[in-house]
């Protein structure tokens, strides 16, 4: 919850307890925690914006006029409570204040971590098109391939500016959500009020010359910002970070223009969306889309319109992490493209044209995997398998392809960290949206993430700007994790 929420919620239910349980109440006092409570509500919507989750609280401001209204009109009878009545009035007062307390909680406006480093965040998106490539899912021929990008970049400590929101438009995200990955709507109705660290369009730190330079391509179903909890700490450690949205494969792509590309399934659900020779091409065209945007990244390292990027970005220093398709996007970029010299595959399955060699892939790479990935069928129910649209049987022969494309991971001197009580998702922002997703789940969003942001900073510190490691101190069997190095 926001502060402003925490403290008008509280002196409201506090104000409610006082009214009910207090039998001679000044008039001057109750005015006094009428108009504390209407400036304090004028002041939350002001500054922070009311939303659905608080209109019990936002009743509460009612109470003291109405027991204002009760005292002017009160008889002898009125002020004769009987110990039944107080008991059922306290209970539902109880009750009340139980719900008043708890929708903001199960359905908050989230936040991210302070960032850590000593940079503030600056961030810009950009519309870019790859001409030389037909756009293949959609029905008009002309059609090339389309990207929107989002850049975060290391700022001055002490920019100011206007404050990103999380997504530019959150009713259409809110939507894709619910049609895409069939979660409520109303989990996500307070979208609109997250904010991010990020300020738009800040001018670029000068502090140092040039920054190494991330690529990041989120999961299928995902977006550009879906681990805005891990890109915010990268950057304010001083590198810029390149968030790709792959048009159709993400969870929606919004343009400058109003346009909206809603997720192509191509008519594969289920297993069927699973199976390897229909992920591997798809993949073909997540690589082509990494390697365009790099191309316009060195286009915009030489000649920012804004001048903002011009000689600031340090393309000797390339890295990439993905997300699960994102994870496997990474890989193949690894081994098809010089440019990148370091990667982290965040518990993604190796899609892709290439398997990585008996040797390794022979660049300093990072997996992560979920503990519950990692574990295959053994975790899955016959109800889940059944859900999926195949048997027990097929599962486990798809898993055997799974674990085989695994097992030169850490070959060549690079390492896999599991996480343990963590899901798929615990490596988005999404377990973040609400308490209700973490406990369904039974995960710790929060901790999970210190992890994963600790491993990526270390990593990436190490192979991009020649710090120490502090990996290796770390390999073995830990409470919340364990670490292999090959």
């Amino acid at each position: 919850m926001r502060t402003l929420e925490w403290i008008y919620l509280i002196f409201n239910v506090v104000m409610l307890v006082w009214l009910i349980v207090c039998r001679n109440k000044p008039r001057k006092m109750v005015w006094g925690g009428l108009i504390i409570s209407v400036v304090l509500l004028l002041v939350h919507g002001v500054i922070e914006g009311m939303r659905w989750p608080m209109i019990p609280a936002y009743l509460l401001t009612l109470v003291p006029l109405i027991v204002l209204i009760a005292k002017r009109s009160k008889s002898a009878d009125v002020r004769k409570f009987g110990r039944v009545r107080i008991i059922v009035t306290s209970l539902l007062v109880l009750v009340y204040a139980a719900v008043t307390m708890g929708l903001p909680l199960l359905f908050p406006v989230f936040s991210f971590d302070k960032p850590t480093g000593p940079y503030g965040i600056g961030t810009v998106s950009y519309d870019w098109t790859d001409e030389s490539r037909e756009e293949l899912l959609t029905s008009t021929a002309e059609d090339k391939r389309e990207l929107m990008v989002q850049i975060w970049y290391p700022t001055d400590k002490d920019t100011k500016g206007t404050t990103a929101t999380y997504v530019n438009d959150p009713k259409v995200y809110a939507t894709a959500f619910n049609d895409v990955l069939t979660l409520p709507k109303l989990l996500f109705s307070s979208l609109s009020q997250v904010k991010t660290h990020a300020i738009q369009e800040a001018s670029l730190s000068d502090a140092e010359a040039k920054y190494p330079v991330i690529l990041f391509s989120h999961g299928l179903h995902g977006y550009e910002n879906q681990n805005t909890f891990q890109v915010e700490q990268l950057v304010s450690q001083g590198y810029i970070v390149v968030g790709i949205n792959h048009t159709y494969s993400s969870l929606v792509s919004v343009f400058p223009d109003g346009r909206v590309a809603q997720f192509e399934s191509e008519g594969k659900e289920g297993f069927d969306q699973l199976q390897f020779n229909y992920m591997d091409k798809l993949n073909e065209t997540w690589v082509k889309d990494a390697q365009f945007v790099l191309d316009q990244v060195e286009k915009l390292s030489a000649n920012d319109a804004n001048g903002r990027f011009n000689g600031h970005m340090d393309l000797d220093n390339i890295g990439m992490f993905g997300h699960s398709f994102g994870g496997a996007t990474t890989v193949q970029m690894l081994m098809d493209d010089p440019r990148v010299k370091a990667g982290m595959n965040m518990d993604g399955v190796l899609f892709g044209e290439k398997r990585i060699p008996a040797e390794g892939v022979g660049k300093p790479f990072f997996m992560m995997s979920a503990d519950t990935t990692v574990a295959g069928t053994i975790v899955m129910s016959d109800d889940e398998i059944a859900a999926m649209g195949t048997t027990r049987p097929e599962a486990e022969k798809y898993y055997e392809e799974v674990y085989a494309r695994y097992e030169p991971v850490t070959a060549g001197g690079n390492y896999w960290m599991e996480l343990s009580d963590t899901k798929h998702l615990s490596f988005s922002d999404l377990y973040l949206v609400s308490p209700i997703l973490e406990w369904s789940q039974g995960v710790d969003a929060r901790k999970a993430h210190q992890i994963v942001n600790d491993t990526t900073i270390d990593f990436f510190n190490h192979y991009l700007k020649g710090q120490p490691l502090q990996l290796d101190s770390e390999v073995g069997e830990h409470t919340s994790y364990s670490l292999k190095k090959g």
